[in-house]
């Protein structure tokens, strides 16, 4: 009997979903060997805790039980005296077993070590924690958002969601926004234009979406609407895809004026008419201004009908021309210390 052999799409299709079988396995593989080192890390450092409190040892103990534990097991990496005191702030860190199964445990080790480095309050900690879990962080990304204060930022915008919104969307979207938003990718003059910062933005999208956050999905710039026959513009236009909602961003290159308020609702009513299908859920506004004074924003939001957010934002500020040359570049400053650095 003839070998029938398969058609490119019934292969391409096989093929495809044994590759996410493989893949799927893989993950679940990663997150079980995750789950087993944090536990057994976890279980070593209380161990530790436990026995110096009890018998009264010092620290030198765990660099006896480094050096022990690895002539018992050579082939096994991470039993150095430094990984072992990690261990030990680990359970210190974490006595309760439930949150170290629940929450750490699911972590690659590396990014536990760098909480433990770098966020000493604990709700703090917890909170990257869950942020790192449910958005895959990588290790980088996880320290990027510690050293750009995330979790002071996170869901400090001033917003009408809680009269705009129903719940649990109004919640969900006082979560995505942010106060202040981090540019610092861009250098900027004090007196920059709207659309230089729009298109420095425009320019480091890849930056400016992982400063916005996950979900967020670009639609365009200057972006076109046609309403009653005059043409306008939307600074910025997103699609987040949690939310599933569009949402707007005005770009101010001052402090924040009531007026602004008015144009955003304007922007938002016509892009519920025009644009939103359906399904999605009403489209929300953020205005983006250099400072801001809360009275003013509160009033200004006050009769607003249209969910909206006003948030300030921070960037690099170009030098200006006239001191330009009167300050030593790096090479004369090495030049200046010598070669070892050091005068």
């Amino acid at each position: 009997m003839e070998e029938k052999t398969p058609s490119t799409q019934t292969y391409a299709a096989l093929l495809a979903s044994i590759k996410e079988r493989i893949q799927s396995a893989q993950v679940r593989a990663a997150l079980a060997v995750n789950r087993e080192l944090g536990m057994l890390y976890w279980g070593i450092g209380t161990e530790i805790i436990r026995r110096q409190k009890v018998e009264g040892w010092g620290t030198k103990v765990i660099d006896n039980l480094g050096r022990d534990l690895k002539s018992s097991f050579p082939e096994m990496r991470g039993l150095s005296p430094r990984n072992l005191k990690y261990m030990k702030a680990f359970a210190d860190a974490w006595p309760e077993e439930p949150i170290v199964q629940q929450a750490a445990a699911q972590l690659p080790w590396f990014h536990n070590c760098i909480l433990l480095d770098k966020v000493k309050d604990p709700a703090e900690r917890l909170w990257y924690m869950h942020g790192a879990i449910e958005n895959g962080w990588s290790r980088n990304m996880l320290a990027l958002h510690i050293e750009a204060k995330l979790f002071q930022r996170q869901g400090k915008a001033t917003t009408n969601f809680h009269r705009t919104l129903p719940s649990p969307q109004s919640d969900l979207a006082q979560q995505l926004l942010k106060d202040p938003y981090n540019f610092d990718f861009l250098t900027l003059s004090k007196d920059a234009h709207e659309r230089e910062l729009e298109a420095g933005l425009v320019e480091h999208i890849r930056k400016f979406l992982l400063e916005l956050g996950v979900g967020f999905s670009f639609v365009g710039s200057q972006y076109p609407l046609e309403i009653a026959g005059e043409s306008y513009r939307l600074d910025l236009l997103f699609y987040h895809l949690k939310l599933r909602c569009f949402i707007v961003i005005d770009l101010k290159g001052g402090a924040f004026k009531p007026e602004y308020t008015g144009k955003m609702n304007f922007y938002l009513a016509a892009v519920d008419d025009t644009l939103k299908h359906p399904a999605d859920q009403p489209s929300i506004g953020l205005i983006l201004c250099r400072t801001k004074k809360e009275l003013v924003v509160e009033y200004a939001l006050r009769g607003t009908t249209t969910p909206m957010g006003i948030s300030e934002f921070t960037h690099l500020v170009k030098l200006p021309e006239e001191f330009k040359g009167t300050l030593p570049t790096i090479e004369e400053i090495e030049a200046e210390l010598g070669p070892d650095g050091v005068e």
